[in-house]
């Protein structure tokens, strides 16, 4: 058996060891929590700092991908619909039909015959803007002061076809105007009179021009008077 003072001495020095051992314990526990907090904050980190990248490069990646992308798109498509809109609306869009102010009427070539007078009217697109002319122009003769109409207007005459003529600025159109002499009428159903004019409308307009013509007018119920549709270029006789 140990003695007293034997006991005494492993006692303290078991102690001692224990403490040593918890104390290496106690160092070992920080370091390994230290070790596996590094590494969890490393993870943790990895895990926040790679996913922050990680989430910001491929997001960028793509935004920045996708902004000229899109961009392109947007001008692809802008230009596209800007490209096919327009000649899809000048295909479909009218040329407008010339009023009276941006044409002139001038008479052309003209020959006698059987009785009647063949008159060419030449209409001339005098403004800047390419305009058209559709079918019949109104035409009757006209005089007195106010200058006023004798008769009654021309009937079509529909040998030509009508078509649409486009005038372009300075471009000429024409009818040809037949005008049957008064005098084969009697005086009582024809009236003479006198006329100093040309009323003419160009189609489809109601404000007229006056074209200088001296002529006999029937101012009773006889007609004397019928025109062609407009055909494109100056008139000629044959």
């Amino acid at each position: 058996m140990s003695s007293p003072l034997t006991l005494r001495r492993v006692f303290p020095a078991t102690a001692l060891t224990c403490v040593a051992v918890l104390a290496a314990g106690c160092s070992a526990g920080p370091a390994t929590s230290s070790s596996d907090g590094t590494a969890a904050a490393t993870a943790s980190g990895a895990s926040s700092a790679a996913p922050a990248p990680s989430g910001r490069t491929p997001a960028g990646t793509k935004s920045a991908a996708a902004t000229p992308t899109a961009a392109h798109t947007a001008r692809a498509g802008s230009t596209g619909t800007s490209t096919q809109a327009q000649p899809a609306g000048t295909a479909h869009r009218r040329t407008a039909a010339c009023p009276t102010r941006y044409v002139s009427a001038r008479l052309g070539a003209s020959q006698g015959a059987a009785g009647s007078v063949y008159q060419v009217i030449d209409f001339t697109n005098i403004s800047q803007t390419t305009c058209t002319l559709y079918g019949y122009p109104g035409v009757s003769l006209a005089g007195g002061t106010p200058v006023r109409q004798i008769g009654s207007a021309a009937t079509r005459n529909t040998t030509a076809p009508r078509a649409l003529v486009t005038l372009a600025p300075r471009a000429t159109g024409n009818a040809l105007l037949r005008i049957t002499d008064a005098g084969n009428y009697p005086a009582t159903q024809c009236h003479p009179t006198a006329a100093q004019y040309l009323q003419v409308y160009p189609p489809g307009q109601t404000t007229p021009m006056y074209v200088s013509y001296n002529s006999t007018a029937c101012a009773g119920t006889v007609g004397i008077l019928s025109v062609s549709a407009i055909q494109p270029g100056p008139g000629s006789m044959p």
